[in-house]
């Protein structure tokens, strides 16, 4: 888990044990120095990267695809109601917000579909509300959330693209998961399902 960039967003390498094989959750690193810091430690560990993984489109979360991508020869997955984000259509989006743009998604991700490294499998739930296309990873032991769940609170509703009764729908399948679920956000701390369903006022 590394926070980068100026908005602290979480970026994770996820390996399995066995094989090795990893993916980049979130390559949200826009400085050359975040970059070789999260490199390095891919190279040190001698860990297979298979996969670039976006939780959602926005650039803060995007603004390292190409640069992951360009090391690695990877491809990068995104929900099929995020794609827009990604590519040209993009970019005008990320600038505005500061960020660079990202290369197109190689592969479109749809609710039910399976994340697969290794001997890794991440469920993919559409959890929409602060983006179109959100996503939740779900694996054995944790939940990727991205921008839908965070450590007592929830992802921005005031974009374009976000729907109030979206994440209440999203919020609502987060929380049939098991409690013993570690919750790696998009920002802030790790959490649980569990913790989240006592204390988290939107969860309520």
């Amino acid at each position: 888990m590394f926070a980068v960039n100026r908005v602290s967003t979480n970026c994770y390498v996820v390996s399995c044990e066995e094989t090795a094989e990893a993916v980049i959750v979130d390559p949200a690193f826009d400085r050359p120095s975040e970059a070789r810091e999260i490199f390095g430690i891919i190279d040190k560990a001698f860990l297979k990267l298979k996969l670039i993984v976006n939780t959602h489109g926005h650039p803060d979360h995007t603004c390292g695809n190409g640069i992951a991508k360009e090391k690695f020869s990877v491809p990068i997955l995104v929900h099929e109601k995020d794609a827009h984000f990604l590519g040209k259509t993009g970019l005008s989006i990320a600038q505005a917000f500061g960020f660079g743009g990202s290369p197109p998604a190689d592969v479109l991700l749809h609710d039910g579909d399976q994340v697969k490294f290794g001997n890794v499998i991440l469920k993919v739930v559409h959890t929409p509300g602060h983006s179109l296309g959100g996503i939740s990873l779900v694996g054995q032991k944790e939940v990727f959330t991205g921008d839908t769940l965070f450590k007592g609170s929830i992802g921005r509703m005031d974009f374009p693209d976000s729907s109030e009764a979206d994440m209440k729908n999203s919020l609502a399948k987060l929380a049939h998961l098991s409690d013993d679920l570690i919750v790696y956000p998009g920002h802030g701390l790790t959490t649980t399902i569990g913790e989240e369903k006592r204390s988290n006022p939107f969860m309520q």
